[in-house]
């Protein structure tokens, strides 16, 4: 097994952060994993200005999952919502190291650093509604189908909508 390192991201990160979210969620390179939306929508995932506001946001922390090279293998973001609650998004790993645990790590990481950083006790969370799949690995991670939904953040993905998922944690 690798030796890996779960850190913030920094702004030095930018151009190799984008560039895993972007293959792990779009494109001919997302195809390779199995968490992609390459089949549902098209475009880039996040901007690289989107993605430096969140790592100079200080309600945000962008966590990378480093491997022994150095490479970043996998990303997560946890925003402070308030009131306890903490949001858990952009979960992406390397599609030629999905389902070797790395994003079982990583989501345990965040669930530590919400708690310690934002006092969170529970994390939430929203996944496009028709990846029965990605819900299903969720809920084996402990987290519920709270019966809410909400429609997705993208104009023009009007026609997706997004299940809220909460865990309790801390």
């Amino acid at each position: 097994m690798r030796e890996t390192d779960v850190r913030l991201a920094t702004l030095a990160d930018l151009p190799a952060l984008k560039a895993l979210v972007e293959s792990a969620y779009r494109g001919t390179s997302a195809r390779g994993g199995w968490t992609h939306e390459a089949d549902l929508l098209e475009g880039e995932r996040i901007s690289a200005e989107e993605l430096a506001a969140q790592l100079t946001n200080e309600a945000v922390r962008v966590l990378v999952l480093t491997q022994d090279n150095g490479r970043l293998a996998a990303t997560v973001s946890i925003t402070d919502l308030g009131e306890g609650i903490a949001y858990l998004g952009m979960l992406a790993v390397d599609p030629g190291s999905q389902a070797g645990g790395l994003g079982r790590t990583l989501i345990a990481d965040a669930q530590d650093w919400a708690a310690r950083d934002f006092a969170a006790h529970t994390m939430r969370m929203t996944v496009i509604s028709n990846r029965v799949e990605l819900i299903a690995y969720y809920i084996r991670r402990g987290y519920v189908d709270t019966g809410r939904t909400c429609p997705f953040p993208v104009e023009a993905a009007s026609h997706l909508s997004m299940v809220v998922l909460e865990k309790p944690i801390g």
